[in-house]
């Protein structure tokens, strides 16, 4: 009898690999083109925001780095209220408020008003979408998680192949103002892409641990950290994976808002510098999409995978000043390819390898303090490549620099327990302090299998 119980368990712990879970990735796949497609875009208005604000590099890259880190910073927010509420209703109010905050930002007169829509009001939307449109994607899904995500996360090369010389069009017919009033209304695509989602059945086991916590302020904070997953900071697989993730982020933008304008310097037209950032999202889709099909293979573990696309990156980001330092705009373009290969590959194993560290059933949380641990990588990255640029007047600096940061995370990755090994160790099992309560990400995560699984019987 337990045993049947514990198969049923592992059954619902598992994905269907298909079904709506399909109509879940092309919502993935649009969505995070309206987030990180259009982050990895902003280059093109940085130059323009230099000139018309008549302030320094530096100062320009804090306004992609706090929308990056405000995205980061509130994705276990996003985590917690999809646990405790609904994920279609979080989504949709993130779309909301990334529209919100880029239509602010057309009217914007000085820089801190661009820190606070563009960063902080945008990021906040792209951080209430993203982590759990991965994680709802993740639950439906189990031998073909990596490739769902690879295809998912294609839309950011694709987006990023498309977004630079349209962004670039829209500047110079609308100028900067209307081409973020235009963004502004395209991020509201965001919305019917939450309404996807499928409401989740709740049992009443949840409303029964909630009239307890109304009595005790020990339940109630140990509810609240259940929704967070903040055991997960004691565990040191986690933290070892999470602080590489976290080494490889602070370097892993900078391609992206500074290598138009270091075009630009070294004497390429815009039309020029914006092409090397489409070649690089072209490469970065058929990257995701390979890595993933390759890791489902199941011939090499992920987290070696993840050490190989991240070592390599790192070692393109340090070349693409080289290159253009001849003048050859051809050979910046093949490191640009290259680049955008490795830099998609690893995206489509970072994410999939959460899982084989928690447990599937930890992975709305583990997400969501992974995305905020590393917000601080994304607010110091770019900042620091615009210091290094203003004290040396060029962005080879800037670009060794981030490239070594990517190096770093792989030498982290390796003290990883049983990093050396063929096969993944078990994940952790979850610390239970009382067995009367279930904890609501396992609900999460089972429940949005049940119901796909429940509907294909019907």
């Amino acid at each position: 009898m337990t045993s049947l119980k514990r198969e049923a368990e592992s059954d619902e712990a598992e994905g269907p690999d298909g079904g709506w879970g399909w109509v879940l990735v092309g919502a993935l796949f649009v969505s995070t083109s309206l987030v990180f497609g259009l982050m990895r875009s902003l280059g093109i208005f940085f130059v323009e925001f230099v000139q018309y604000f008549e302030e320094s590099a530096q100062a320009i890259s804090w306004i992609s780095s706090t929308g990056l880190a405000a995205q980061q910073f509130f994705s276990p927010l996003g985590a917690a209220l999809c646990n405790a509420y609904d994920a279609r209703v979080v989504v949709m109010t993130g779309g909301c408020l990334a529209g919100l905050g880029l239509v602010l930002a057309s009217q914007a007169t000085c820089l801190v008003h661009l820190y606070l829509t563009m960063g902080l009001i945008s990021g906040l939307g792209w951080g209430l979408v993203f982590t759990p449109m991965v994680a709802t994607v993740m639950a439906n899904f189990t031998r073909r998680r990596t490739l769902a995500l690879g295809l998912a996360f294609s839309s950011i090369g694709l987006s990023s192949f498309a977004f630079n010389p349209l962004f670039q069009l829209l500047v110079e017919v609308y100028a900067w103002r209307g081409a973020l009033l235009i963004l502004g209304g395209l991020s509201l695509n965001i919305v019917p892409c939450g309404a996807l989602i499928r409401p989740r059945r709740r049992s009443k086991a949840p409303a029964k641990v909630h009239a307890e916590s109304r009595s005790s302020c020990a339940t109630a904070l140990h509810r609240i950290s259940s929704y967070l997953e903040l055991s997960l900071l004691c565990e040191r697989p986690y933290i070892t994976y999470t602080m590489a993730v976290t080494l490889l982020n602070v370097g892993y933008f900078v391609p992206y808002f500074h290598l138009v304008a270091h075009s630009r310097q070294v004497g390429f037209s815009e039309y020029q510098a914006a092409f090397v950032m489409s070649a690089a999202g072209a490469t970065d889709i058929f990257g995701r999409v390979v890595s993933g099909w390759f890791s489902d293979l199941g011939h090499f573990r992920l987290i070696h995978l993840l050490s190989l696309w991240t070592t390599l990156a790192g070692v393109f980001i340090m070349l693409l000043p080289v290159s253009s330092m001849s003048g050859s705009y051809s050979a910046m373009v093949a490191i640009s390819l290259l680049y955008g290969f490795c830099s998609g590959a690893l995206t489509s194993v970072v994410f999939a390898g959460v899982p084989t560290v928690v447990g599937v059933e930890r992975t709305m949380g583990a997400l969501g303090l992974l995305q905020l641990i590393e917000s601080g990588a994304g607010l110091l990255g770019t900042p620091l490549s615009g210091f290094l640029k203003d004290i040396t007047g060029n962005y080879i600096a800037s670009f060794a620099v981030a490239g070594s940061f990517l190096i770093l995370g792989t030498l982290t990755m390796a003290t990883l327990p049983h990093y050396f090994s063929c096969t993944d160790p078990p994940p952790p099992q979850r610390r239970s302090l009382d067995n009367k309560t279930k904890d609501s990400a396992m609900e999460q995560m089972n429940s949005l299998s049940s119901d796909i699984n429940h509907k294909g019987a019907e």
